[in-house]
C-alpha cells in the first residue's frame, strides 16, 4: 500500500476523530444516546433525507447505462448480492425471540456495503491507475442502489411481519409502500425515471443536487465519531468481530472465488471488484442502523475498527491477486 493511500486512511480517521471530539465535548448539544435528541440522529437524519437521496438521484439520473462494463458488474454484484442474502438468511434463521426483527438486514449491511468513495476511490486510483478507476467508478455507480434496495425491502417486509394482526394481503401492500416511499429507494427509482426520459438535468437543480451530495461525505464521516462518542464501544466484541471478519475477509474472497474460478476473470478487472469487496464498512451502514434504531453502537464501532484493520488487509489482497492473477 503507497504512502499516499495511507495518507487518505488517515485523513478519514482524523474526521471521524474531529467528529468523536465534538460529540464527546458535547458542542452540538447533550441528548441522550438514541433519543430524538440525539444530536448524531439529528445529524443521521438529516443525511438519510436530505443529502443522500439528493446524491443518488443525481447519479441515477446521469447514469450512461450503455457505458457502463456489464460484464465486470455481474462478476461483482451476483457474489456480493447472494452473500449479503445468505448473512441476512442466516442471521433471521437464529434471531431470537425478543430481539428486534431489524437486526439481520442490519447485520447484513454492515458485513456487505463497503466504502467505496472515501477509501474505494484513493485506492483505486493510486494502485490501478485510470482505467482501474473507471471500472471502480462504474461498479459504485449501482453500488448503493443494489444493496441498500434489496436490503430495505428485506427490513421493510420484516417490520411489516412483525405486526402479526395484519394479513398477508395487508402485509405485502404495507412492504411495497414502504419500501417504494423510501428516502433511499425512491429517489433512485425517480434518478432512473428521469434517466429514462433523456432528458438532461437542469442546470440550477444539477447544481443544487450537487452541493447536497457533496455534503454527504464530511457529513457521514464525521457522524461515525459522534455516535461513537454518543454510543461508546459495544459491551460484547464477540458479534462485532464476526461482521468486521466477513466484510474483510469473507467478501473479498466469495468475489475473488466466484468471478475468477467460475467466470473466468482475471487481470486487473477481477483484481480493482476484489478490492471493492475487500473495502472496510461504509458510513451508510450507519445511517442504515440508525434509521431502524438497531445495532448503532456495534455498527459504529465495526466501521472504525474495519477501516483501522484494512491497512493491513488490503496488502495481503493486493500481494494475493498480483501472484495468482497480476494486472
Amino acid at each position: 500500500m503507497t504512502w499516499a493511500i495511507a495518507f487518505k486512511l488517515l485523513a478519514i480517521l482524523v474526521a471521524v476523530a474531529i467528529g468523536w471530539a465534538v460529540g464527546r465535548m458535547r458542542w452540538l448539544g447533550g441528548g441522550a444516546a438514541g433519543s430524538d435528541g440525539d444530536p448524531a440522529r439529528v445529524l443521521g437524519n438529516a443525511a438519510f433525507y436530505i443529502f443522500v437521496p439528493a446524491l443518488l438521484f443525481r447519479t441515477t439520473a446521469r447514469l450512461d447505462t450503455a457505458a457502463l462494463p456489464w460484464a465486470f458488474l455481474f462478476a461483482f454484484f451476483v457474489p456480493v448480492l447472494v452473500l449479503v442474502a445468505f448473512i441476512y438468511l442466516f442471521e433471521r434463521w437464529r434471531l431470537r425471540p425478543g430481539e428486534p426483527v431489524t437486526l439481520p438486514s442490519v447485520k447484513a449491511i454492515t458485513a456487505g456495503f463497503g466504502n467505496t468513495l472515501q477509501v474505494g476511490v484513493p485506492v483505486a486510483a493510486g494502485v490501478f491507475g485510470e482505467q482501474g478507476l473507471a471500472i471502480h467508478i462504474a461498479v459504485v455507480s449501482l453500488h448503493s442502489l443494489t444493496i441498500l434496495t434489496l436490503l430495505t425491502a428485506l427490513v421493510e417486509l420484516d417490520v411489516a411481519r412483525g405486526r402479526s394482526s395484519r394479513s398477508f394481503r395487508s402485509t405485502l401492500v404495507q412492504t411495497v409502500r414502504n419500501t417504494v416511499i423510501h428516502p433511499v429507494v425512491l429517489p433512485v427509482l425517480a434518478g432512473l425515471t428521469w434517466n429514462a426520459t433523456g432528458w438532461p438535468l437542469p442546470a440550477v437543480l444539477d447544481e443544487v443536487l450537487q452541493n447536497l451530495g457533496t455534503a454527504v461525505v464530511p457529513l457521514c464521516l464525521t457522524l461515525i465519531g459522534m455516535s461513537l462518542a454518543y454510543y461508546g464501544w459495544p459491551r460484547s466484541w464477540r458479534g462485532l468481530s464476526g461482521l468486521v471478519s466477513a466484510k474483510l475477509l469473507l467478501m473479498p474472497a466469495v468475489v475473488f472465488g466466484i468471478a475468477h474460478w467460475l467466470l473466468g476473470l482475471q487481470g486487473l478487472p477481477l483484481a480493482v471488484i476484489v478490492m471493492l469487496a475487500a473495502l472496510p464498512t461504509g458510513s451508510n451502514a450507519l445511517i442504515f442502523a440508525q434509521r431502524y434504531r438497531t445495532m448503532e453502537p456495534e455498527v459504529t464501532a465495526a466501521t472504525v475498527l474495519s477501516t483501522v484493520l484494512y491497512v493491513g488487509t488490503a496488502p495481503i489482497w493486493l500481494a494475493l491477486l498480483a501472484w495468482i492473477s497480476p494486472w
